[in-house]
């Protein structure tokens, strides 16, 4: 017989545009602006929205500022407790 153990699982509160957001810990910055109603980090140069496309930091669509660092990139960046997230769209 098979016993299985309940972990609880951690949370951790950022905010995403001024929107508190909580998550369980480890979860990237990209999959926490997943859970919101906008999946959009940014505007190309002509205004057009973008997102995250490749999760793994090669395409760099996921750039925001992140506790005040400009262009750091959401997919390779994991949630912190009051981490404070401005994206560009």
């Amino acid at each position: 017989m098979r016993e299985t153990a309940s972990k609880a699982v951690t949370l951790v509160t950022l905010r995403i545009n001024g929107r508190a957001v909580t998550v369980p810990v480890g979860t990237s910055v990209a999959a926490a602006l997943a859970m919101t109603d906008s999946f959009v980090s940014r505007a190309d140069l002509s205004g057009r929205p973008r997102g995250p496309l490749c999760g793994m930091g090669v395409c760099f669509e996921c750039r925001a500022t992140i506790d005040g660092v400009p262009e750091v990139l959401m997919c390779l960046t994991p949630c912190r407790e009051d981490q404070e997230v401005v994206t560009d769209a």
